[in-house]
């Protein structure tokens, strides 16, 4: 049974937060092999999220003056809804505060942001060999779909 008594607190991401956003995309970058931190580019992409205005929000955690949590979403429009529907990405805890419902926290929040604007779907990616955040995302009743991602640079 996980503990759940860590006193952390879950809030909008702030600009003096982006060294300790930086530090947890490098976490979650050594497990997703399609992407590799460089700092001064996650910088940029923070920036301009936390500059972007009402369609994009980073929520963080943190305990002891530390960034220890983050997920980021945007809102984009889907022909295939016929409206709205929010991306989310960047979820990831500090491995040493995982399994203490930090995670489950900052997404359950991330969605109430999406659904509060009006989405139809939320939508993600999760590296295929993450089997520890499939699972996760399974226990909040996200569905795996028959789209594969592509892209090109």
């Amino acid at each position: 049974m996980p503990e759940h008594n860590i006193d952390h607190t879950i809030r909008r991401a702030k600009h003096s937060d982006i060294s300790g956003m930086i530090k947890l995309l490098g976490v979650l970058f050594s497990i997703e092999t399609d992407f590799t931190l460089n700092e001064g580019i996650q910088q940029r992409g923070l920036e301009m999220m936390l500059n972007g205005g009402t369609n994009l929000c980073v929520m963080v955690a943190e305990l002891d003056q530390q960034i220890i949590g983050m997920c980021t979403a945007q809102i984009l429009v889907s022909t295939a809804e016929g409206g709205i529907v929010a991306l989310i990405e960047d979820l990831v805890v500090e491995e040493s505060c995982r399994g203490k419902g930090i995670g489950k926290e900052l997404l359950l929040i991330i969605e109430s942001w999406a659904i509060a604007r009006g989405v139809s779907r939320l939508q993600l990616l999760a590296d295929r060999n993450n089997t520890r955040a499939l699972e996760f995302y399974k226990t909040m009743d996200w569905k795996v779909t028959e789209m594969i991602a592509l892209q090109k640079k």
